[in-house]
């Protein structure tokens, strides 16, 4: 079982120490399951292709470490996340509230700038 989000923070911090611990499952735990993805071979949709992503991805064991977040734009069950990277990379993402509070990715753009 994987801790949930309790704050759209939260889902950039999950998904660095995640992703160095090389939890595939626990990556797509972080979105909806018709969530997006933009990757370069073009958008995954939904958890089979998000882990399909992120298994190719964690196959060569990167390690990640936390960038800057930049502050969080909320509208009402939706909230916008951004992290600038140490390389300039900019993520941006689409986070939503669950019905039991806690949050996911809807739609995540891993290098929207950089």
């Amino acid at each position: 079982m994987h801790e949930p989000a309790t704050h759209p923070e939260d889902l950039s911090r999950f998904f660095v120490a995640r992703a160095n611990a090389g939890d595939v499952d626990g990556l797509v735990a972080l979105y909806e399951p018709d969530g997006v993805l933009a990757t370069p071979a073009g958008p995954a949709v939904g958890a089979a292709a998000i882990r399909a992503a992120y298994a190719g991805f964690l196959a060569d064991r990167p390690t990640l470490t936390p960038g800057e977040p930049q502050p969080t734009l909320h509208a009402g069950e939706l909230a916008l996340t951004s992290t600038r990277l140490a390389d300039g990379t900019v993520t941006v993402e689409v986070a939503r509230r669950q019905p039991d509070g806690t949050w996911r990715w809807v739609i995540d753009q891993p290098r929207a700038a950089g």
